[in-house]
Parts: structure tokens; sequence; C-alpha cells
């Protein structure tokens, strides 16, 4: 009886992993509910794929037109010609991926530092209140934050920093140009920042935050400090949770619309200064859309749009590539 059983259900473990693989039934040991649901879920994840695959379809079926005639020229095109039917979208790409990485540079590390007082230096009645602040920040509306930073972080913040870098580090192209606007690269980058800073934090808090206590607590028996446990195996355990956050961030920075809309500037051209206004993908196809009168202007716009998912897909393959690599050297050294 018991040789039956161990046939019916065996277990295939991997030595070297510890991995558990799928447990071998007769079909009279499944349960009916459990091939239900199974099936469910599959179809549900093949649902997913499909919508993503007719996004894709329909994309390329709205910018056919735009694509037969200016080809892969489109993505280095410099001129936006609606009267002249000439169409190019090399600027708006240059200012996407520019604000986006000008916005990480300036929230990872604020975010970084947050996440780990939070959840490792914060006293007990300071925690709970500030972690629901952060999350509460990560939810609200990006048309809210672009108000916010038209009105305030323009005006007070940025306009002051762009006549004092003018002044001072004028000499250098990057900080060259006029500085009394205050909208542009700069406040655009700004205001992305302060948007996906919190995303960045609660999610990399909640992964510092799973590093088991005994890792930190042997670094501190052998006599480290605590920034020393931090830095050696906190931050090395959580790294590729970490990373998962900042990807995305970028990904809400590359995909915003409204906020770089009010405080970008929405002007098409080429980058020369972090003083010149900018106007992304995302703005571009929400300012214009409903302007286009010809279909070859309505067909480069979506030929923008499938441009923009081209990008986000690339950033989340070369981010897979990055969080798999990492995980498989985490692994090999715990083995």
């Amino acid at each position: 009886m018991a040789t039956q059983q161990e046939e019916k259900a065996q277990t295939v473990r991997t030595p070297s992993s510890g991995f558990t693989g799928r447990v071998r039934r007769s079909k009279e040991a499944v349960n009916p509910g459990d091939r239900v649901f199974y099936n469910v879920t599959r179809l549900l994840a093949l649902g997913v794929v499909v919508l993503a695959l007719l996004l894709v379809m329909e994309l390329f079926h709205g910018a056919w037109e735009s694509i037969q005639k200016f080809g892969l020229g489109f993505l280095v095109g410099t001129t936006w010609d609606p009267v002249a039917e000439q169409f190019g979208t090399l600027p708006t790409i240059i200012g996407t991926l520019v604000k986006s990485a000008l916005a990480l540079l300036i929230a990872v590390p604020i975010s970084i530092g947050s996440a780990i007082y939070l959840a490792l230096y914060a006293p007990k009645f300071l925690r709970t209140p500030l972690s629901y602040l952060v999350e509460s920040l990560a939810a609200i509306p990006s048309v809210i934050f672009g108000m916010w930073g038209l009105f305030i972080l323009v005006v007070y913040v940025v306009r002051p920093l762009q006549i004092w870098l003018k002044a001072h580090l004028g000499w250098i192209p990057l900080f060259s140009g006029p500085a009394v606007y205050g909208v542009g690269v700069l406040a655009a980058a700004l205001m992305l920042a302060v948007m996906i800073a919190p995303i960045i934090t609660a999610i990399s808090r909640d992964m510092i935050r799973s590093v088991p206590r005994s890792q930190m607590e042997g670094m501190l028996a052998l006599g480290a400090t605590k920034w020393e446990a931090v830095r050696m195996v906190v931050l090395p355990y959580a790294r590729t949770g970490i990373i998962g956050a900042v990807i995305l961030g970028l990904g809400r920075a590359v995909g915003e619309t409204m906020a770089v809309t009010m405080v970008g500037g929405n002007a098409f051209k080429l980058l020369t200064s972090l003083f010149d206004p900018v106007h992304s993908m995302a703005s571009q196809i929400a300012s214009e859309f409903a302007e286009a009168a010809t279909s070859l202007y309505v067909s480069s716009l979506i030929y923008v749009g499938l441009v923009l998912f081209g990008i986000t897909i690339i950033i989340s393959i070369l981010a897979q590539l990055l969080i798999w690599r990492l995980s498989k050297g985490r692994v090999a050294v715990l083995d």
C-alpha cells in the first residue's frame, strides 16, 4: 500500500538548488476543482499575452501609413510640420530619455536613503505615519503634481536655481540658455523625481524589511557597525528588489504625461541645455491628438506611441536580464 501511494505522488527535488518540482499524480488522484482552477488561470495568463499582441497589432495598423512614408527615418527626424506633412520624433525621444534619466539620478539616492531610514532607523512612533505618507504620495494623481509643480516648484525652486546656475556655471553648455522662465528639462526632471521617489521608497522599504534579521545580527556580532551591516549585508541581499523598484519608477517617468506637459515647456527641439523646454513622447500625443486633422498626422502620432511602447518593452527586458543575472549570482554565492 505504501509503495502504491509513493508511485501516485512523487516529488522531484534538485539537490543543488533545493527546487521542488511538480508533483506527479495519477489521474485518479487529481481533484477536478484543481484542474478547473489550473485551466482558468492558464487562460487568464494567455489572455494577458493576447491583449499585448492585440495592442501591438493595433498600433502597427494605426501607424502603418506613417511607417510606409517615413520608415525608420521617423526615429531620427527632427522636423514636425503638420502643414507640410513632414514628421520625425527624435527630439521627443531624446527629451523622454533625458528627463527620465535625470529624474532617476535625483530620486534614487533620496528614495533608497529614505527606505533605509524607514526600515531600520526610524523610531516606532515615526515609522508608521511616515510610511503612510510615502504611500499616500505615490497615489496622488499626476495632474495634481503638475499643478503643484507649475505654481510652486517652478516659481520658488526651479527658477531661482536656474538663475543661480546661469550666474555661476553659465560657461558650461549644460547650463547655458535663458534661465528666466523656469519650465524646461530641469523642471520636468525634478517633477518626475518627486513623483517616482515615493514608489521607489515604498517598494525598497519592503525589500529591506524582508531581509532576515539573522543576517544583520550576525554581521553586528562580528563587530561591524550598523552602517557596515546595512552596506555589506542588507543592501546586497535586497538589491534585486531595489532594482525592480527603480525600474518601476523609470516606467512611471517614461510614460508620464500630464505633469511633464504642464512644466516641460512643450517645445519640439533638440536639447542643448537643462534650461531648454522639453516635449516628451507621451505629452506630444496627449497635446496634439485632438488637433490632428489628416490621416498622416494621426498615423504619425500613433507611430510615436508605438515607439514609446517599444522603448518601455526594451527597458523592461533589460531590467529583467539584469535582475536575472543578479539573482543568479546571489544563488551561486549562497551555494
